[in-house]
């Protein structure tokens, strides 16, 4: 069971002392525009806290300014715990996601995505859930969502639940989740799938949650970056297929 996975090992390679509470993710492709906007809302939501944190973005092969101008921010911003680290190409949000568990130090873990589409309030009051359960779960009000867009979110959640046997309002939003459980439980994903596959798998594995209701603001991608191309539609598909072999095995076992 989770519960005892959690407590057994999450630290085993760090002293006492060098656990954070908070490990942030920030992810960033191409995001010259948005990042300092990003970084700035994270550090005024955690001026709200007393957690002890970290921020750690992730360059993922960006071809603009985003790494130069991350490296300026934390140098004007010493007071904040930033640390770039940047991929040598662009590898998805996925295994940044997952490869940054790795490298933080946090007790838990949540990403941030580095266009700056969840404001202050939002993390506010995610953060503030923070000890309450396994996974913290926003469900989101999108603003300037198209209506097309929110009817695919839609389909998108009925057809994780139908699957999955769970009832969870949202599963695209970035959860709070235990660092340790993303490292035992990362999920293969490659695209806009991966957290729910990685909810529905700690949810089978006994995981306890709670779900906090947030806003965002939609932001327009570029057709690289959009969520609706080829290859996030097979990482959804590759998702949905994942989760119903799980359920078919886990009641195969139960049997």
């Amino acid at each position: 069971m989770i519960p005892d996975v959690r407590v057994a090992n999450p630290h085993a390679q760090q002293g006492i002392a060098d656990v954070l509470d908070l490990t942030i993710v920030v992810p960033c492709l191409n995001e010259e525009n948005n990042i300092v906007a990003t970084l700035d809302t994270i550090a005024s939501a955690m001026s709200e806290f007393e957690y002890s944190y970290e921020i750690l973005v992730i360059d993922d092969g960006s071809t603009d300014r985003t790494a130069e101008i991350v490296k300026e921010y934390a140098n004007t911003h010493s007071q904040l715990p930033i640390q770039l680290h940047q991929n040598p190409r662009n590898r998805g949000l996925t295994y940044s996601y997952v490869d940054a568990s790795f490298l933080g130090r946090g007790k838990y873990y949540r990403l941030v995505c580095g266009d700056n589409a969840e404001p202050r309030e939002s993390l506010v009051a995610i953060f503030s859930r923070l000890g309450e359960a396994d996974i913290v779960i926003p469900y989101q009000e999108v603003i300037g969502k198209s209506v097309f867009r929110r009817a695919l979110s839609q389909v998108y959640t009925v057809l994780v639940n139908l699957l999955s046997g769970y009832r969870m309002r949202y599963y695209n939003g970035c959860a709070l989740h235990l660092r340790y459980n993303v490292m035992r439980w990362g999920p293969y994903s490659f695209g806009f799938g991966f957290q729910a596959e990685l909810i529905t798998r700690l949810l089978d594995e006994g995981a306890t949650y709670v779900e906090v209701p947030v806003k965002s603001v939609h932001q327009t991608k570029s057709r690289n970056n959009s969520a609706l191309n080829i290859r996030n539609f097979l990482s959804v598909s590759h998702t949905l297929v994942e989760i119903l072999i799980r359920r078919i095995r886990k009641r195969a076992f139960e049997k």
